[in-house]
């Protein structure tokens, strides 16, 4: 099953979950996360060594996917 989380001021909100054989639970993680990158947040997807990749669309098999603000300052 895999998640898109949100951290946010409260620590994190579950957005969406969903399992790639449900197109319905996908579809509508997808559309979650489009939502959200349209806002200018960031997704990074959890790769299966551990390591992490920023992400435009939803990687179906993907156990974790989180959302964040973009770092600013200088």
């Amino acid at each position: 099953m895999g998640r898109l989380l949100r951290l946010d001021r409260t620590g994190h909100t579950t957005l969406a979950e969903w399992t790639p054989q449900d197109d319905a639970e996908t579809r509508r993680a997808q559309e979650a996360l489009a939502h959200e990158l349209e806002r200018g947040l960031i997704a990074s997807a959890t790769l299966e060594d551990g390591s992490a990749e920023v992400v435009r669309e939803l990687p179906v098999d993907a156990e974790l996917v989180m959302l964040r603000r973009p770092i600013v300052g200088g």
